[in-house]
């Protein structure tokens, strides 16, 4: 084969002709395949807004049930945070969503036998929009919550409308319960809270051990340690998450609550360290590459003037590593803020709002992971899983932008 190649197709190339056109097959694949990898992304991003941004359009009732009242009722529109807190027994009187000074009456088709005879309702559930037309129109007082049957396309009571969530109110609501019934309560700003608590803590925790290490391996480890230490720190990048996540639940999470006497040990400061170890690979890795790619004959001008190695590092080296220190930083940050499964297993997986690192939280990747395979294709809960996509693409892009013109800035 390799005499072949010798004899008969390398002369080919020789040919000035044949030599431009292989370059420009060679240009068009490289081309062709980033114009590929650039619609792919494209494509990814705008699925992911499409289907997101669906989540405002929807109401929040649950699907397929309606609430209605006696076309006496002057009440025709409720909000959805309105109607929870009357179903909580919160609100309790009409006046107090801008009705008649009277107390509110719920009803469901579970009441019906309450109110109605087997007989009137019927054996097979005949007769059953006849009852609720009934009902509602003659209890002003009735706020009724049923499924909607085509039997009851001549509904005689006054459908309450109920409308979406704004984007403002999706990100400043303090409750996510997408599967709550009658409506939805979509406040993501305990998990958008959980996920910059859990990755600020990883960043403080592995920010200066990581540019340490780094610092060590490139400019005062002897090239032996060097050799030994660059391979098992590449190896700990390759440590698959759910590894770290069942060593924080086994090892962090009982030391997390023995050392705090807490009643659990799954907190956002659990969730912190073992994303600072996730991240410390990525960090050292990149950090070390910038710092030994600083040009040698500036440490030799610095040492030459009288500076000691450490004013050295500190005066020549970071800065000029700048750059790539703060690439590093930003994917280590990119780790901790995308992290799914050890977070999953080691924060608790409360949708609370965070006061302290030693709380359980929920992170916004961690809610995506765990609730995704039960919300129905299509769905509100489907949609706002995808808007939790959204704003974690949204924070990573601000978060490299900020990185990016900082960057720049410092080198005007």
């Amino acid at each position: 084969m390799l005499g072949y190649w010798a004899y008969n197709v390398q002369p080919l190339f020789k040919n000035k002709s044949v030599k431009k056109v292989f370059e420009v097959f060679q240009v068009g694949v490289l081309a062709t395949s980033s114009f590929i990898t650039s619609i792919t992304v494209l494509l990814i991003i705008f699925f992911l807004f499409k289907e997101g941004v669906n989540t405002f359009r929807k109401s929040l009732l649950e699907d397929g049930y309606v609430l209605s009242v006696s076309k006496s009722n002057p009440v025709s529109e409720i909000s959805p945070l309105d109607i929870k807190d009357i179903f909580d027994q919160k609100i309790t009187n009409w006046k107090q969503v801008g009705g008649n000074d009277d107390s509110i009456q719920l009803f469901s088709v579970d009441d019906l036998p309450k109110y109605y005879t087997e007989a009137q309702i019927g054996t097979e559930l005949e007769y059953i929009g006849t009852c609720l037309n009934n009902y509602v129109a003659t209890h002003p007082r009735a706020l009724a919550y049923f499924p909607q049957k085509k039997h009851l396309e001549n509904f005689a009571g006054k459908l309450i409308k109920v409308g979406s969530v704004g984007v403002y109110e999706f990100i400043k609501g303090k409750e996510w319960l997408p599967t709550a019934k009658p409506v939805a309560q979509l406040g993501i700003l305990p998990l958008l809270l959980g996920t910059l608590w859990v990755s600020l803590g990883a960043i403080l925790l592995a920010l200066p051990f990581g540019l340490a290490t780094a610092i060590f391996m490139a400019e005062i480890a002897h090239p032996t340690a060097r050799k030994v230490l660059r391979p098992v720190i590449e190896l700990l990048a390759g440590i698959p998450s759910v590894v770290y996540g069942f060593f924080g639940l086994i090892v962090i999470v009982p030391f997390v609550q023995s050392v705090f006497r807490l009643d659990v040990g799954e907190t956002a400061l659990s969730g912190s360290i073992i994303l600072a170890i996730m991240a410390l690979p990525t960090i050292i890795s990149i950090a070390e590459d910038a710092i030994r790619n600083v040009p040698k004959n500036m440490r030799e001008a610095s040492l030459a003037m009288g500076a000691t190695q450490w004013q050295t590092i500190q005066k020549v080296v970071m800065p000029y590593a700048r750059s790539g220190i703060m690439t590093a930083v930003v994917l280590g940050i990119g780790r901790a803020v995308g992290e799914t499964m050890a977070v999953l297993m080691v924060t608790g997986n409360a949708a609370n709002m965070p006061h302290t690192f030693l709380q359980p939280v929920r992170t916004i990747p961690a809610t995506i992971a765990a609730e995704l395979g039960e919300a129905s294709n299509g769905g509100l809960h489907y949609s706002a899983l995808f808007a939790l996509g959204c704003i974690l693409f949204l924070l990573t892009m601000a978060l490299n932008l900020y990185v990016q013109l900082r960057l720049k800035k410092a080198y005007k």
